[in-house]
């Protein structure tokens, strides 16, 4: 019976490498142009269901804006949304907020950026995705398209 423990552990790890290192964006023409047109759209595979549940639910509030769509509208996201969404056990759910940069698959992605990063002019904020994902609002988010900022104005290739 450890065995089949350890066996269990060992793939479930891999499952969960494997979830966090595939970034795809489904395309969704309303998504795209609704959620993009204020930040970038981000991948539905970040939060889990009920997380992108509570933030649909919540528009009149979110973050500070009032972003309230038709209901047809934020039928058609919330559905594209929870249909993508990523699993609590990727590490995907934010009980903080509904912040991405609260999940615990972020945190984790994120762990070697310095605090120096996070604050400098060109960064900001975890939210501004596109700072060192410069290709995110093409949807690519592969490793190869990080650039992370040094402070100071110079960018460091990679991640």
């Amino acid at each position: 019976m450890k065995w089949l423990m350890g066996w269990l552990m060992i793939c479930g790890s891999g499952l969960l490498h494997a979830e966090s290192e595939n970034i795809t964006v489904p395309d969704n023409p309303k998504w795209k142009e609704e959620c993009g047109s204020c930040h970038v759209a981000y991948p539905p595979q970040l939060l889990t269901s009920g997380d992108w549940q509570r933030l649909m639910g919540k528009l009149d509030q979110h973050f500070g804006t009032n972003a309230t769509l038709e209901p047809g509208d934020n039928r058609e996201i919330l559905d594209f949304l929870r249909d993508n969404s990523g699993t609590a056990w990727g590490g995907k759910s934010s009980d903080s907020g509904l912040r991405v940069s609260d999940t615990q698959w972020f945190i984790r992605k994120h762990r070697k950026i310095s605090i120096k990063i996070w604050m400098d002019a060109a960064v900001k904020t975890a939210a501004n995705c596109p700072a060192c994902h410069v290709n995110a609002e093409r949807e690519d988010w592969s490793r190869q398209s990080i650039h992370i900022p040094i402070p100071g104005g110079k960018v460091q290739e990679g991640n």
